[in-house]
């Protein structure tokens, strides 16, 4: 979605090695893993699309990327991979389909295990704790999460202003799949289908940026990356102009003015140490 969004062309591509932690992205010689990272990857080359958040949109968010890490992650980890049914009948097929022979034998059960430590970790618990311990907490927040979600997109598009940016990329990546999962059984489906401006922000952005029907011409890399140039040019013309203004403030401020020595008092006080 924001590679469309910041005309960086991103092909999809098969993992042909395992146990692999996905999203991931390949850039020539380069393997970037987990969301944050790839974002600040793509910073790095000049494709942001959080130029033209406030201070204010920036700050929050990072609070929902932490809120998503902390209460969202826990319950759809839970529900893909410890889940016995969910676990049976999706997760591991599809992951042993997609992972070469051997591999297809064990990688599906190591990410699970892999899922089950980070659970109890992010919660608080010791490993040797019961998963059936934290499950209600994990739930009961998860649930949390996305009505807090639901109330802050209200009946927007995106969650600020018209286009997409990092936090609509990390919501739906989040989202998507539980939206879309054949699940045998998930309470936390079953509650993201309640709230309806939710599977309308998911929906929206499948039609805009994945369907095979109407693909997303890519816009020119040179156009953006010239537009994000220009864009902060102008946040340092405006930081120049307000520090000039400070410094004009400050030198005519009464408490600032310039001291200047009495060149008489100094003379005759020079006289009067001289030895006759």
């Amino acid at each position: 979605m924001l590679g469309r969004r910041l005309g960086a062309a991103l092909r999809p591509h098969r993992l042909s090695r395992g146990p692999a932690t996905v999203p991931e992205l390949v850039c020539g010689d380069s393997v970037v893993q987990e969301p944050t990272q790839i974002l600040n990857f793509l910073r790095k080359r000049r494709l942001n699309a959080d130029y033209e958040l406030t201070a204010r949109q920036g700050a929050d968010t990072m609070a929902y990327i932490a809120l998503l890490e902390e209460k969202l992650r826990p319950a759809l980890l839970h529900t893909f991979w410890v889940d016995a049914e969910n676990y049976s009948n999706l997760t591991r097929p599809w992951f042993a389909s997609r992972s070469p022979f051997p591999l297809n034998f064990f990688v599906p059960s190591r990410l699970a295990s892999v899922a089950l430590a980070r659970i109890l970790v992010t919660k608080g618990e010791g490993l040797l704790h019961r998963i059936s311990e934290v499950e209600g907490k994990i739930y009961s927040d998860a649930k949390e999460c996305l009505n807090l979600l639901s109330y802050r997109l209200g009946t927007a598009n995106y969650f600020f202003d018209n286009s997409p940016t990092s936090l609509d990329a990390f919501v739906f990546g989040f989202l998507a799949p539980l939206h879309k999962a054949d699940l045998a059984s998930s309470p936390l489906q079953s509650h993201l289908r309640q709230l309806d401006n939710l599977t309308r922000f998911c929906d929206n952005i499948l039609a805009a940026h994945f369907s095979a029907d109407k693909p997303c011409p890519f816009p020119p890399v040179q156009e953006t990356m010239d537009a994000n140039l220009q864009k902060l040019t102008q946040l340092v013309n405006k930081e120049s102009n307000l520090i000039e203004k400070m410094d004009d403030n400050l030198r005519s401020s009464p408490q600032h003015k310039t001291h200047r020595p009495d060149t008489k008092a100094s003379l005759s006080s020079s006289k009067s140490s001289t030895p006759a």
